[in-house]
């Protein structure tokens, strides 16, 4: 790929990363525990789950974002740097997004194909972390499909230069 396509993907990222950490901020800032599961018979530990899992999500998206700035100022473009980070933010924020390694939740990939969110939980939750994932899944499912390029050309360059 050349430079100006890497670099355009970076700025990208940059940019859906930005507004993804803004969006979980605020959720977060403004969510308590007791407040989610008010009305709700669910059980407080799932919750806790959840919420642990979308902090998480917002650390791996802030280290992404600040990768993302250093390599962008750069000069001249470290193309094999951008390559890196985009394979590292493909697999700790986006693959963390669809499928959390604590399993607070999992993706259905047949909703793909009828045109419903993918993402379902376990239990029951609070309308407003169901709206938040909601409101993520378009955007995180878009960076996906352009970074699944690195998913095997950045794995294949690694073996090739070994």
């Amino acid at each position: 790929m050349g430079n100006t396509l890497v670099n355009s993907q970076l700025n990208d990222v940059k940019e859906f990363l930005s507004k993804t950490i803004t969006t979980l901020e605020n959720f977060l800032n403004e969510t308590t525990i007791t407040k989610l599961i008010e009305g709700i018979e669910d059980d407080r530990t799932y919750t806790k789950l959840i919420l642990a899992n979308l902090r998480k999500l917002i650390v791996y998206s802030e280290e992404g974002l600040d990768a993302c700035s250093i390599i962008l100022q750069c000069e001249p473009f470290q193309k094999a740097a951008a390559e890196k980070t985009l394979y590292k933010i493909y697999h700790q924020c986006i693959e963390e997004f669809f499928s959390p390694k604590n399993d607070a939740w999992y993706e259905d990939s047949r909703s793909a194909y009828t045109g419903r969110n993918s993402i379902k939980f376990y239990r029951k939750v609070p309308a407003s972390i169901a709206r938040l994932l909601i409101s993520l899944e378009g955007e995180f499912q878009r960076i996906r499909e352009e970074l699944e390029y690195y998913e095997t050309d950045y794995r294949t360059k690694m073996i090739q230069t070994k």
